[in-house]
């Protein structure tokens, strides 16, 4: 055997010589187990000097090579060395000190497939697991896996599970590794008989599913494999909650309420679970789908503990769907107004149709232009006997609003400042604070607008911390060479214009904007707005134009998803050109996969296609 002193020369001619004599003392080998030397050995290994740290190792006491925190060092160490029969004798005399613990037959393996012997390697594993004990499953599952021997793992989570005679034993690891390995099949059936036969394994099915099932196909097979179970057993409520939560993912609200119904029916709980259903449709903007269940309770439930509530969110559902269709039909609101004025009279004003009033206030200031009348509603939620805090304070914010859109921001700031105060770190409190950064943001005031921004980054909601996050952007982008912000204050200027749905005062502004400032870091900014002001004056082809001056420039690429989404929707909702929108939405989905566009495209692209959702 060659002699491990030559490979030591470096340290002997150097200030190592002291240290190698230590180590080599013949008194040290009666001595306790030396760190210096086990740490030194361990130095060499990590710098890829094997031949001395096996020399070092080598020098140990017999029971000290194979303790578990010398072994693996030694290991590698005679491994990089290539003496396969010293490295398998090492794990062996290992095994016979420690039998209880198997992973080191994983090990033995490992030594066989680092030699090229596959076949002796797989023969020991068989072993391992054919040998198992209850006990050192998942020690021996963790090495296989490490190793990333995914095949061996599974298969040692499915002898623990023959051992313990269960056969939802290891079911949340087995999802985890049939996932990894693209086993789409056997994580339904996992998931499935894990709800089957524990329903109070269903929160974690539902988190599992969401970690693990991110392909589009996965989850349309684990869908098609749900209805059939719904339909083989309308008794178990399981799958049918399971095909729920499954179609809320994928925004399939229509699916959603379906399973709904059932899950209300059966459980006798007066049209709640279709309530919720379809109040998260109305926040993803599927307001067909909203409508149809808002309906189905005031049909279905009437005088019951939902009905009222659902009155009126289906007029409210019915305003946000005639508002974000374009052109905007003024006859609709109009019928809308009635709609509402229908309902307090059914259902009476107090402080639970507050929301009602509310509404009507801001149909009848922001839509119709009549500010008056929708004031006093406002001041009437207010001064209502019983009102709650929360109610109060969205009402002030409602009129603060309606203080702005008649410029007159100083009664504006003063509202919000109030709600800020009663709601100190709550949600509401927030949102005035947000409002009350935007006012700033439309009088030029950057700095502080952007002093109120900051704070709102880490706000509760997601939704105000997002929007907090793109107008401090806007503002940081746009005043970091600009420190004056001129240009972000025209821009500003014109923002407010749209607040106050002055649309052709807008128009103009950013048109004179558009010139003013060529090049301008604005340039992305003013044409998305404006080709949204074009949608909402039907000026279609206009809308297209603009945005095509986005998409085609790599400049402008932060907005290019925002503009391929909206041009695929007026194709598709405004000009009925399906082809086209379904191109699209398709190239949104290949170009920008992160886009937070994408699930709603993706819905979209296999609607035009005449998917079956």
């Amino acid at each position: 055997m060659k002699n491990p002193l030559r490979g030591m020369r470096g340290i002997v001619r150097g200030a190592g010589l002291l240290a190698l004599l230590a180590v080599a003392a013949p008194a040290a080998q009666a001595q306790a187990p030396q760190d210096g030397s086990i740490q030194l050995a361990r130095e060499y290994e990590r710098k890829g000097e094997h031949e001395k740290a096996a020399y070092l190792f080598g020098r140990l006491r017999t029971d000290e090579q194979t303790a578990p925190n010398v072994l693996p060092d030694y290991l590698a160490a005679l491994q990089g060395l290539r003496r396969t029969k010293d490295a398998e004798k090492l794990v062996k005399r290992a095994m016979k000190q420690r039998p209880q613990d198997q992973t080191l037959g994983v090990t033995l393996g490992l030594v066989a497939a680092d030699a090229g012997d596959s076949t002796a390697a797989a023969k020991q594993w068989e072993r391992v697991v054919q040998l198992l004990s209850s006990e050192q499953v998942v020690p021996v599952a963790a090495s296989f896996q490490q190793a990333n021997l995914l095949a061996w793992t599974t298969r040692t989570y499915l002898r623990g599970r023959q051992l313990a005679g269960n056969e939802t034993e290891y079911a949340p690891q087995l999802i985890g590794l049939y996932t990894q390995q693209g086993q789409t099949d056997k994580v339904l059936v996992e998931t499935l008989r894990l709800v089957r036969d524990d329903e109070q394994q269903l929160p974690f099915v539902r988190n599992m599913l969401q970690n693990n099932l991110q392909d589009e196909a996965a989850f349309a097979t684990l869908e098609k494999e749900l209805l059939t179970q719904v339909q083989r057993n309308p008794d178990r409520a399981v799958y049918s909650e399971l095909l729920l939560w499954l179609q809320v993912q994928r925004r399939d609200f229509t699916g959603a309420l379906v399973q709904a119904k059932a899950l209300d029916r059966r459980g006798h709980t007066q049209g709640r679970r279709v309530l919720e259903v379809a109040e998260i449709a109305r926040r993803n903007k599927d307001y067909e789908s909203a409508i149809g269940g808002f309906e189905y309770i005031t049909r279905e439930y009437v005088g019951q503990p939902f009905y009222a509530l659902a009155r009126q969110r289906l007029v409210q559902t019915r305003e946000d769907q005639v508002r974000n269709t374009y052109p905007v039909n003024q006859t609709q609101l109009r019928g809308l107004l009635k709609e509402y004025e229908q309902v307090l009279t059914d259902l009476g004003r107090t402080p639970e149709t507050a929301p009602v009033l509310r509404s009507m206030a801001a149909l009848l200031a922001f839509q119709l232009g009549e500010q008056a009348p929708a004031m006093k509603l406002l001041e009437e939620v207010i001064a209502l006997p019983r009102v709650s805090i929360d109610v109060v304070d969205q009402a002030k914010i409602d009129l603060a609003d309606i203080y702005l859109l008649r410029a007159e921001p100083w009664e504006a700031t003063l509202l919000y400042s109030q709600v800020e105060k009663s709601h100190k770190d709550t949600p509401l409190g927030y949102d005035a604070k947000l409002r009350n950064a935007r006012l700033s943001y439309f009088a030029g005031d950057f700095k502080l607008a952007k002093s109120h921004l900051d704070i709102l980054k880490q706000a509760t909601t997601r939704e105000i911390a997002n929007d907090a996050m793109q107008l401090s952007l806007l503002i940081t982008d746009n005043t970091a060479q600009d420190t004056a912000g001129v240009a972000l204050r025209d821009y500003a200027a014109v923002e407010q214009l749209v607040f106050q749905n002055k649309l052709p005062e807008a128009m103009r502004g950013l048109d004179g904007l558009l010139v003013k400032y060529p090049g301008h870091a604005l340039q992305d900014e003013a044409w998305y707005l404006k080709a949204q002001l074009l949608r909402r004056t039907s000026d279609y082809t206009g809308a297209l134009t603009t945005l095509e001056r986005i998409t085609t420039n790599p400049k402008y690429d932060v907005l290019s998803d925002d503009a391929l989404f909206l041009a695929a929707s007026i194709q598709q909702e405004n000009l009925q050109e399906r082809e086209k929108a379904q191109q699209l939405y398709q190239q949104l989905i290949t170009k920008y996969p992160g886009s937070i566009y994408v699930a709603e495209a993706r819905k979209r692209f296999r609607q035009l296609r005449g998917d079956a959702l």
